[in-house]
């Protein structure tokens, strides 16, 4: 039998050996327990990680969020007729868009120097692109261009320091997403219309605030892409509904150009709307493009933020890699 002594020992035994082990445990769940960092994890790019560095979609908690700011601020859901939208248009001086380029023409700007005959203006842009007529050139809003975006840069997990080439940029519509996004000189482009291209230069650039990320965009409507420069390796390479538009064999020549043009393993090329190109010849297209050194990997369906509209993107790499 235990003297009391024996026991009054034993009980502090057992709750030193308690303590040490909550000590423990404690100390282990610290890390777990501490405050995280104001960015959320998910959007932190550790060295050599290719995750993005921070966010490019709207998340379902920012949408809701977008929402309940509407609803707080008593705001009514779109008006289903023109008539009535147009009824929510006040203010001192509310003007359509070709009223506003009537006034421009008219009154030389908005306000402007006595001496009419100097203009002060850096870059003087004409009256269409200053109200954005170049916006309404395309089959869907121009807000679109925000969703290829928000598709292509994750699909490929971006990262500023990568090179894009776009075929057929337009007015920039989306590239001034990839523009603002990319290191300065990381994004080219070809493009053969010459009032997209004014329109791109002259007014989305200067007035995106764009002008120091000196894209190369160029002239062009023979898929040369020689002139990009012979060492640059692309990290993504898309075309939306440009291939549409082109005869079928200068589309295979762009292809096999392109993969010259591809970098090897990450390197990407998406091709929205269809690729009728292959589907006119069938089961000769993989052989096509295993010829040429692509490979097809899949489709993707991507829908609109902003307006009832999906997209498909159809994604190739080098053969093999």
């Amino acid at each position: 039998m235990a003297s009391p002594l024996a026991k009054g020992v034993k009980v502090p035994a057992l709750v030193l050996l308690a303590s040490a082990s909550a000590a423990l445990l404690l100390f282990l769940l610290l890390p777990s327990l501490a405050p995280s960092s104001s960015c959320p994890s998910s959007y932190l790019a550790p060295a050599g990680d290719r995750r993005m560095p921070y966010q490019i979609a709207p998340s379902a908690d920012d949408v809701n969020w977008l929402r309940s700011q509407i609803h707080m601020n008593s705001l009514p859901d779109p008006s289903n007729t023109p008539r009535a939208w147009h009824s929510l248009r006040k203010g001192i001086n509310p003007r359509t868009r070709s009223q506003q380029l009537e006034d421009l023409l008219k009154f030389k700007g908005i306000s402007h120097y006595e001496d009419a005959g100097l203009n002060h203006t850096a870059l003087p842009c004409p009256g269409e692109l200053l109200v954005e007529e170049h916006h309404s050139n395309y089959g869907e809003p121009w807000a679109g261009g925000r969703d290829v975006f928000e598709f292509l840069a994750p699909a490929v997990s971006l990262q500023p320091s990568d090179l894009v080439l776009e075929v057929g940029c337009g007015t920039l519509r989306v590239g001034v997403h990839f523009i603002r996004y990319l290191n300065p000189g990381h994004f080219s482009c070809l493009e053969r219309d010459e009032l997209s291209l004014i329109a791109a230069l002259r007014y989305e650039l200067p007035s995106q605030g764009l002008i120091h990320k000196r894209p190369l965009i160029l002239k062009g409507d023979d898929m040369d892409f020689s002139r990009f420069g012979v060492d640059n390796s692309y990290d993504l390479i898309y075309a939306s509904a440009v291939f549409l538009h082109i005869p079928d064999q200068l589309v295979w020549v762009g292809l096999e150009r392109l993969t010259f043009k591809l970098k090897p393993i990450k390197g990407r090329i998406f091709i929205s709307h269809n690729i009728k190109f292959c589907w006119r010849i069938k089961e000769e297209c993989p052989r096509r493009l295993e010829k040429i050194g692509l490979e097809y990997i899949g489709n993707h369906t991507h829908d609109s933020l902003l307006f009832n509209h999906y997209e498909i993107w159809y994604e190739f790499r080098k053969h093999g890699k």
